[in-house]
C-alpha cells in the first residue's frame, strides 16, 4: 500500500511539472569575457557592473555588438 502511495505522489509531482523550457537570455549591452575557462556573460547592463564582476576573477569587459534594445532604429 506504501508502494503504491510514492508511486501516485511521485506520478502526480512529474505530472505538475512544465514539459516546455524556457531558455535563459544574457543580452545586456556589455559582455564579460574570462581568462582560463574562455567563458562569456553578456549579461551586464552597466561596464561597471561587467568590471565588478571580472574584479579577481580575470578577464575583460566588451560591448556586446549583437545587443539590441527596445527602441528601434527606424
Amino acid at each position: 500500500m506504501r508502494k503504491i502511495a510514492l508511486v501516485v505522489t511521485a506520478l502526480a509531482t512529474l505530472a505538475a511539472l512544465p514539459l516546455t523550457t524556457v531558455a535563459a537570455r544574457a543580452d545586456g549591452p556589455w559582455c564579460a569575457y574570462y581568462y582560463g575557462k574562455g567563458g562569456t556573460n553578456c549579461g551586464f547592463h552597466s561596464y561597471q557592473q561587467c568590471l565588478d564582476t571580472v574584479s579577481g576573477i580575470g578577464g575583460y569587459c566588451s560591448r556586446n555588438l549583437s545587443y539590441r534594445s527596445g527602441r528601434s532604429r527606424y
